[in-house]
């Protein structure tokens, strides 16, 4: 996983603008989540249902008012592998995902971590951490 300023998949490949950073803020501002996962292909796991959740340094899901009202900030979706991946003799399927999120309303100087789960287990390398700067005092 890697926090950019934007990205997209096209053609099974990550385009990343803007990306490596680890601190934002302190005002809302667009931000995305590229990632790229190894998944094992067998005929019995074809597939794969991910979530990435917002929660802050204590682990609790962050909150924030929405459309539909107060709502944790989570991203979801489902994968399905083709019935005989190319290349899938052993070795795992590239799925490459980009998360695009709109401007949130982030504390400022608070850390926040991005977590990945795959059919609700959390995944090697699935966390990334970053932090928001402190507000600046007019």
């Amino acid at each position: 996983m890697l926090l950019c300023d934007s990205a997209l998949v096209a053609e099974g490949k990550l385009f990343i603008l803007g990306g490596g950073w680890s601190v934002t803020g302190p005002d809302p501002a667009p931000s995305a989540l590229a990632l790229k996962m190894a998944i094992p292909y067998n005929n019995d796991a074809r597939f794969f249902h991910w979530e990435i959740f917002l929660e802050d340094a204590d682990g609790k899901p962050v909150i924030l008012n929405s459309a539909e009202g107060l709502r944790p900030v989570e991203v979801m979706g489902d994968i399905e592998l083709a019935e005989n991946p190319e290349g899938a003799n052993g070795i795992p399927v590239d799925v490459c995902l980009a998360v695009n999120v709109p401007p949130l309303p982030l504390d400022p100087d608070t850390r926040f971590v991005w977590r990945l789960t795959v059919n609700g287990e959390p995944q090697p390398g699935g966390t990334l951490a970053f932090a928001t700067r402190p507000a600046v005092e007019v």
